[in-house]
């Protein structure tokens, strides 16, 4: 079966795949752990996701937006969107790294020639 395009594929489609993702990369990790951690793979999949999303409204908008104060008065500020674009970046962030200090760590892989030699 063909891998759907990131373009074309629904949000939860692409939190599962995600998931999928994060989970691939903590397979190692003992199983009990794994299912205390799976709420925070979760969160941190559709974060990761939403992170995307909001990016792209933010390429298309711009960072800043004006805004009226008073009759007269007109100035720009910070856009929403970019202050709940930083705010994800540091929970994500932090989700991350928890996640990243748990994982186990990487097996050395044996050259053939090592396997070769220890049969």
């Amino acid at each position: 079966m063909a891998k759907k395009k990131i373009e074309d594929m629904t949000k939860d489609e692409r939190v599962q795949s995600e998931v999928r993702r994060l989970k691939r990369a903590l397979r190692d990790l003992d199983p009990n752990k794994l299912e205390v951690v799976k709420p925070l793979i979760e969160r941190a999949a559709f974060t990761s996701v939403l992170l995307k999303d909001l990016e792209e409204v933010v390429n298309e908008k711009g960072v800043t937006s004006e805004y009226q104060y008073g009759e007269n008065q007109w100035g720009t500020k910070q856009s929403d969107e970019v202050k709940t674009l930083i705010a994800l970046q540091k929970n994500y962030s932090a989700m991350i790294k928890t996640l990243a200090d748990i994982a186990p760590a990487a097996k050395p892989k044996k050259s053939r020639l090592e396997e070769l030699a220890n049969e």
